[in-house]
């Protein structure tokens, strides 16, 4: 990094080791640091870490002699991270919490608060990095890469984020970390939800969404099992069913359709060739978002359809601002309400959530 002094940046401080030799690093290259505690909102009956990450937080702060600062989101982040969830559960789609959590909570409005005390940059320990040009990459380390959960970026709002630990490996990380003897050197990485950390889902939705047991169908529509309701299920997963009727050769059963209004699911066997009978090459993208380049017809991508998964050859036609589609090389089950982030190599475009 070059030295960058009179440039004011406010670091969000989880308490972790990522966002610690983050502001670690600002600090030498020359900036004006702050760290910003981030509070979410905490369900009563869950047990969270949140006291003790402000607290490791604090501790980072004082031992690099920067200002520290608790900013309070937690209406952000119940109306936009958890209300939403819920709600996406409850009509039969499959969200991604921890994309809402960067789009209206870390680069929604702590970048939009940061600006407004006239800061220059806001800066996380994700794993991502900018392009001189200003576009978004993958992070250096693919193994830790968070470039997927970053795709509803605007280049306005990027030019004002920095990404200090982007190109680094997460041993360098923990390596420099030791090194300036940072307290949070040998804290283990989060797990689970944006702030709330380990989760289970159908625990957390079932104090919102009561249970309700149904059936489960195979491709003729005969009931050969039951399960604990159909929203608290997804696309091409083998569990969270029980199955009664067994077959001769007892192979896996998949979740292959959902039926919310009725609360059915259907399940399958895998083909012979290791696929299942609903997969497809094509799908809807709604709400789309292209960070600095919009996909040319014609051209082929590559597109991830979760976190840290297999990048799958592809095209992309454009509908209209906020529609798009997209074809895939091969064949596969993709649950309404996933998000599908497409690159042109390590360069993140942007995405968007299939219908």
């Amino acid at each position: 990094m070059i030295n960058q002094s009179r440039k004011k940046v406010f670091i969000g401080l989880s308490g972790g080791v990522d966002s610690s030799v983050s502001a670690l690093l600002l600090k030498k290259a020359g900036y004006d640091v702050t760290g910003v505690f981030i509070k979410g909102w905490y369900p009563d009956w869950m047990k969270c870490s949140w006291r003790d990450d402000r607290l490791d937080a604090m501790r980072v702060a004082v031992s690099l002699e920067i200002p520290f600062i608790t900013l309070d989101l937690e209406k952000e982040y119940k109306k936009e991270v958890v209300d939403y969830m819920v709600s996406e559960y409850r009509s039969g789609g499959t969200p991604n919490p921890d994309i809402m959590c960067n789009k209206y909570v870390k680069f929604g409005a702590f970048l939009d608060w940061s600006l407004k005390q006239n800061v220059d940059y806001v800066a996380t320990g994700h794993y991502a990095q900018k392009d001189f040009d200003g576009s978004l990459l993958a992070g250096h380390d693919i193994s830790k890469d968070q470039s997927y959960f970053l795709w509803t970026l605007r280049p306005d709002q990027l030019k004002h984020i920095l990404f200090p630990i982007g190109g680094m490996q997460k041993i360098e990380v923990r390596s420099i970390a030791k090194k300036h003897n940072l307290s949070t050197a040998e804290k283990s990485d989060s797990q689970g939800v944006c702030f709330m950390g380990q989760v289970d889902i159908e625990e957390f939705l079932s104090h919102y969404i009561e249970k309700k047991r149904g059936d489960v169908l195979d491709e003729s529509g005969k009931v050969i099992g039951y399960h604990d309701g159909a929203i608290f299920l997804t696309l091409g997963v083998r569990h969270g069913f029980t199955v009664t009727e067994k077959t001769p050769d007892d192979k896996p059963y998949y979740i292959i359709t959902r039926d919310v209004e009725n609360n059915t699911v259907t399940v399958s066997h895998k083909e012979t060739d290791g696929s299942l009978s609903t997969e497809k090459k094509e799908y809807s993208l709604s709400s789309i978002n292209w960070i600095d380049s919009i996909p040319v017809s014609g051209k082929k991508y590559q597109a991830r359809v979760r976190h840290l998964g297999e990048l799958l050859s592809c095209m992309v036609e454009i509908v209209s601002n906020t529609e798009a589609e997209i074809g895939f090389d091969i064949p596969l089950i993709i649950a309404p309400g996933q998000s599908v982030v497409v690159y042109d190599g390590d360069k993140c475009l942007g995405g968007g959530i299939v219908s």
